[in-house]
């Protein structure tokens, strides 16, 4: 690709790279941005290209920062939309890709039209620009192609170019979470129980399923639609409806699932160290991801899940708790950022975080992402939540989000990592001939499958129907495809190793 232009933002204006004297952009033969700057903070850079796509002949498919939020599709192009990471461009029965490479040093996006295609490159360090004193930055490695076969095929392939290592689990993801039936009031027993019906579905032989523990185990959870809600650490300790952690960790491996467990890593109200604190708002505290004290709690927190027998983690909420803000939020003032090592950008520092939860866990412990950046996270982690939260209590909300996001990240899928677009949340509140097409859509996708099961809604027809999708999940890990995914975001029509299917979602 060749850039035509190069512009530079230190305050709040961009300008010509040629403006600065001390600020260097090379892009080497291998599509590697290198950055270097010296005494002066710099915010942004963006690179600017020419395009003879015109707008009224493309359709743009594009990813988003961390999960989707139902609002994935093939749509025209809008130049002020913000593109997240990667997008497609169908133009001349052609596909024409464009991103970087996973795990880039800075957060990446682009847009297009009017002519021109741009890559801004966020170099800050939290809400300031850097001042990397003289270091040259690896800011991001481009990647672009052209195909000439079907947009799925092009999507998927062009995912593996730009992630060189994926960290793939080595068999099927597949059991039990809580949430969406107990929505955090869980305890000790209703975990068991849930987990001998997880098991009763379950293959006899083969791959064993997980069991994880959602939200509401820990010492310091109040959710009563108050002020008071609050869902953070300390994670050394459990509340009084559990008792025991490990003792619960071993019933379920007794009862033959994996046991896992949710976390939320930086939010707490446990007494720190003040240079372990990013914000303090009353009681509640936000850890500081930069901070290597803060980076130890962290680290340790992940060691006594580990020692009391989880071998799958959950953690939750971290870009949130850094940005103050959801991904979608793109139209919401931005907060203000300060991290105590200012001598990094903000994906650094979130890879950082990433990879000392992932040292912590070690090689025998699966990692699954929620609310964490999907390309900072590919290669780190086994598992990703590709969108945002299905529901046991609106099919509304299954429908938008995780539909949605199984089809349009399913490029991403054994090409990232194993992809989650949430659980099966069975509950009366959702009529079982609505959830059981999301159980049997899920099922032979060959991306993750969870399903959270009230004590009141199981019965054998359900029982029947479980034990049908968790047969083929506990084998598959091929990919499956929505066939309407231009016309529908919603598609009803799939195909996957068991055939094509059509489903009707309302």
């Amino acid at each position: 690709m060749i850039w035509n232009k190069i512009e530079v933002m230190v305050t709040d204006e961009w300008v010509d790279v040629s403006e600065y004297s001390d600020i260097r952009i090379n892009i080497n033969e291998h599509g590697c941005v290198l950055i270097q700057a010296k005494n002066i903070p710099l915010k942004y850079v963006r690179l600017m290209t020419e395009t003879d796509m015109t707008d009224d002949k493309i359709l743009v498919l594009s990813d988003t920062w961390e999960r989707a939020y139902g609002d994935l599709s093939w749509r025209t192009p809008e130049y002020q939309r913000i593109m997240p990471w990667y997008f497609a461009v169908l133009y001349n029965e052609k596909i024409h890709c464009f991103g970087v490479k996973t795990q880039p040093n800075s957060l990446c996006s682009w847009q297009i039209g009017n002519g021109n295609i741009l890559l801004n490159i966020d170099v800050r360090n939290g809400s300031k620009g850097i001042d990397l004193k003289g270091r040259t930055l690896e800011a991001c490695t481009v990647v672009e192609h052209e195909y000439s076969c079907d947009e799925f095929s092009a999507v998927q392939d062009f995912c593996g170019k730009m992630c060189d290592a994926p960290r793939l689990p080595k068999h099927p993801i597949y059991g039990g979470n809580d949430w969406y039936c107990n929505y955090g009031n869980n305890t000790f027993d209703k975990i068991i129980t849930h987990t001998k019906r997880i098991v009763e579905c379950s293959p006899k032989e083969g791959q064993q399923p997980y069991m994880v523990i959602d939200d509401g185990w820990e010492l310091c959870h109040h959710d009563n639609g108050s002020d008071v809600f609050f869902n953070g650490g300390p994670w050394r300790y459990c509340n009084g409806n559990f008792g025991d952690m490990k003792e619960l960790a071993d019933e379920i491996k007794d009862l033959g699932a994996i046991p896992g467990i949710w976390f939320r890593p930086l939010w707490t109200i446990e007494k720190i160290p003040e240079d372990a604190i990013l914000r303090n708002d009353g009681i509640k505290i936000t850890l500081d991801p930069s901070s290597p004290s803060a980076l130890n709690i962290i680290s340790n927190d992940v060691s006594v899940l580990k020692n009391w027998g989880y071998r799958l983690i959950k953690h939750d909420f971290s870009t949130f708790d850094i940005f103050g803000k959801w991904g979608f939020e793109t139209d919401k003032p931005e907060n203000e950022i300060i991290f105590s090592d200012k001598t990094k950008t903000t994906a650094e520092i979130i890879k950082n975080l990433y990879h000392v939860i992932r040292n912590a866990a070690e090689d025998d412990m699966i990692i699954m992402g929620c609310n964490t950046m999907s390309h900072l996270s590919a290669g780190i982690f086994e598992i990703q939540r590709t969108g945002d939260d299905t529901s046991g209590k609106e099919w509304a909300r299954t429908k938008k989000y995780g539909i949605n996001t199984l089809a349009f990240r399913m490029p991403q899928h054994n090409k990232f990592y194993c992809a989650d677009a949430d659980c099966v949340g069975i509950t009366k509140q959702i009529s079982w001939e609505k959830n059981k097409q999301w159980l049997d859509v899920l099922s032979k996708s060959g991306t993750a499958l969870f399903v959270s099961i009230a004590e009141d809604a199981y019965d054998d027809e359900i029982r029947k129907d479980i034990t049908s999708a968790f047969k083929k999940a506990a084998v598959n890990m091929e990919s499956s495809l929505a066939l309407d995914w231009k016309q529908h975001c919603i598609p009803q029509k799939w195909k996957s190793k068991y055939g094509t299917d059509e489903y009707d979602w309302d």
